[in-house]
């Protein structure tokens, strides 16, 4: 796996972990492959070496300096700016064509719910109107090109190098 992928991986599954979307044992796989990348920081070589029976338990303390080494941010576990790059992976992966824009509003309405995030508001909102269509002039479609709208919004907002520290 090539350093630049593998950074990128370790990035979103931080991200994702501090939102609950990853689990401690897939971050200690994540920071196994920056090691075959050529990585070999002694903080991501600790974070790869615990076993995945422990992860839950040694993977949080662990996890501030393995990114730092390899020069990604870290995100501590529910912190708004976790969550804040959780909601920008998924909207790059709905405009990638990796996620549709429905799950893309489902996710954020379950993940972050409503009031709790700002650049998820609009999602969550959205999800609202998915549920209420025959109620509203809109159709599907329309709602999954405000979706897609919003996502590039989000993504615009993230800047291309962001989440390295």
């Amino acid at each position: 796996m090539e350093r630049d992928k593998a950074r990128t991986r370790m990035h979103e599954a931080a991200a994702l972990w501090s939102a609950g979307q990853v689990t401690a044992a897939e971050l200690v796989n994540v920071a196994c492959e920056l090691l075959v990348a050529g990585f070999d920081e002694l903080n991501l070589a600790t974070l790869a070496s615990v076993h995945a029976r422990h992860a839950d338990e040694e993977v949080p303390e662990l996890l501030e300096a393995a990114p730092k080494d390899v020069g990604l941010s870290h995100y501590p576990r529910g912190s708004h700016a976790g969550q804040e790059a959780a909601v920008t992976i998924m909207a790059s992966r709905v405009l990638a064509g990796l996620l549709s824009p429905l799950d893309l509003a489902v996710w954020a309405h379950s993940i972050i719910g409503h009031d709790k995030l700002p650049v998820a508001e609009r999602l969550v909102e959205l999800d609202d109107v998915y549920d209420t269509l025959e109620y509203t002039d809109m159709t599907e479609q329309d709602v999954n090109d405000e979706i897609l709208v919003e996502a590039r919004r989000i993504v615009g907002m993230s800047g291309a190098t962001a989440h390295f520290a």
